[in-house]
């Protein structure tokens, strides 16, 4: 056993099992460990932990990426137990990710075909979590240049430099390995891009499952089932995650128009007049215009306000106003009406109460008379 304690990288999660990467050592190995492992070894081991209920107590979470120490390790077994999560410095809710340094989202020029509106979403999506986002286009074989460049060109416009994949002619993987680098990256988009295609052009010995695209919908087979961390042959590490093909849009309305690098760099240029301006309508906004994606930072801010309404209303159960979205996309809100004293008795409850009924008149019939 070891007399001290160990730190290590959480690199899966599956039910309530987490396996460790062990990075280095803490303590000195007694005798025993000596003769079983060498020291130089024990820092490339992989762990199969369980949490200790303290941590469960807590409600502290553990998560892929987390760094934690673990204890009680058995190096014949591969087992131990993590006793502490060490600080995060960045965490995802959707995949679960700590401590990851860039979001690389992955789209596809083709099979199943960029659609403007759901690229933006998962855009903002990962904008909102703060941290560094690569954009990333597989499957450019099965288009022209003349198509490549014009996304490229489109997306330039939008503040992004997207990576051109093609698995099936290596093409633009060497580009990918060096932003890769010694990084922790989560691996993001829909299903059927090709997210699991393109892990195993970078790491052959993987040899992950892949799925076609569905004939009729266009729509990708789910591959993936959990979250991952790979060890890249750079340094870095690459976490895959299952395939969503609708992202929530869960940010403060005040803060969507962050997530667009198009609103930010004309934040820079042009203040609004009002601090909180949401740059929809209201005077001396230096937000509003023509560039492209405004109609889309429209939607989703209507969205982001339902969202926020619909929230609010879980926490006040006695709010009387509820929100309502018209035809024509605007947000009214209307009186809450107290639907309880229309609401009709169940059977189960008629049923209860003629049961009682019956009995009070079979008493009633049964009461010998005065």
């Amino acid at each position: 056993m070891i007399s001290a304690q160990i730190t290590g990288i959480v690199i899966a999660v599956q039910a309530n099992y987490y396996w460790v990467k062990c990075d280095r050592i803490q303590g000195d190995l007694d005798q025993g460990d000596r003769n079983s492992q060498s020291s130089s070894a024990l820092p490339q081991a992989t762990l199969l932990c369980t949490r200790r209920d303290r941590l469960r107590k807590m409600g502290q979470k553990v998560m892929v990426g987390d760094r934690v120490t673990v204890e009680e390790i058995n190096w014949d077994s591969q087992r131990a137990a993590i006793c502490q999560v060490l600080p995060r410095q960045t965490e995802l809710d959707r995949p679960p990710v700590a401590n990851a340094d860039q979001i690389l989202l992955v789209f596809a020029f083709a099979q199943p075909a960029i659609d403007p509106v759901q690229l933006s979403r998962f855009l903002v999506k990962a904008e909102t979590s703060g941290i560094k986002v690569q954009l990333c286009l597989t499957k450019c074989d099965l288009v022209s240049p003349d198509i490549q460049q014009q996304w490229r060109d489109r997306l330039m416009t939008w503040s992004y430099d997207p990576i051109l994949i093609s698995v099936y002619q290596h093409q633009g993987l060497e580009t990918l390995r060096q932003r890769l680098s010694d990084r922790i990256t989560v691996v993001s988009g829909p299903s059927g891009v090709g997210k699991s295609s393109l892990i195993n052009a970078l790491l052959p010995q993987l040899k992950l499952r892949v799925s076609s695209v569905s004939g009729k919908l266009e729509r990708g087979r789910h591959t993936t089932r959990h979250v991952e961390l790979f060890q890249l042959a750079s340094g870095g590490l690459l976490a895959d995650t299952p395939g969503f093909n609708q992202p929530d849009l869960d940010c403060a309305p005040i803060a969507l128009a962050h997530c667009f690098p198009e609103v930010r760099s004309r934040l820079q240029q042009n203040s609004c007049q009002f601090s909180d301006c949401l740059h929809r309508d209201e005077p001396g906004c230096g937000v509003r215009g023509s560039w492209e994606r405004y109609d889309l930072y429209l939607k989703f801010l209507d969205d982001a306000i339902a969202y926020q309404t619909k929230l609010r209303q879980q926490t006040e159960p006695e709010a009387i106003l509820k929100a309502k979205t018209s035809a024509n996309g605007k947000i009214n809100y209307e009186m809450r009406l107290d639907r309880s004293k229309y609401r009709r008795e169940s059977r189960k409850t008629r049923q209860q109460s003629m049961q009682v009924m019956k009995g009070k008149v079979i008493d009633w019939l049964e009461q010998e008379p005065e």
